[in-house]
């Protein structure tokens, strides 16, 4: 049996949220993420994805299928389900990803600096 995904594994702060790097859809790098280290299913993905609707989680899978970097199984054993999983091109994909993540979390500060000044100054400028 397959370890379950941590329901905290993108917490509020992770770095990947302020990663100016996208890699497809706002999504898709934490579904990547999730499908590392083998095929999940729907419903184990929503663990740590529970801020991603289902619609939205399906429209990402969906984007990622059809990019070639996801692969969908339907299974029609006795319980019929349907899982996801890395394909090669996928896979290739954690290598830069990891890469993009050390450096926002390098320059962490820096980012949330940048953010909070230009929302400031966006602020004053509507109140005019």
């Amino acid at each position: 049996m397959r370890q379950p995904l941590p329901a905290d594994m993108f917490d509020e702060l992770c770095p990947s949220s302020l990663n100016p790097i996208r890699f497809g859809d706002k999504w898709a790098a934490l579904i990547i993420r999730c499908l590392e280290s083998g095929p999940r299913r729907f419903s184990e993905l929503r663990v740590p994805l529970r801020r991603v609707t289902p619609k939205v989680l399906t429209q990402s899978l969906r984007s990622l299928e059809r990019d070639g970097l996801v692969k969908r199984t339907v299974h029609a054993k006795l319980t019929p389900h349907v899982e996801y999983e890395l394909t090669p091109v996928g896979r290739s994909m954690l290598e830069p990803m990891a890469v993009a993540c050390a450096w926002a979390e390098q320059h962490w500060t820096e980012l949330l600096d940048a953010r909070e000044s230009y929302d400031d100054a966006t602020r004053l400028d509507r109140a005019g």
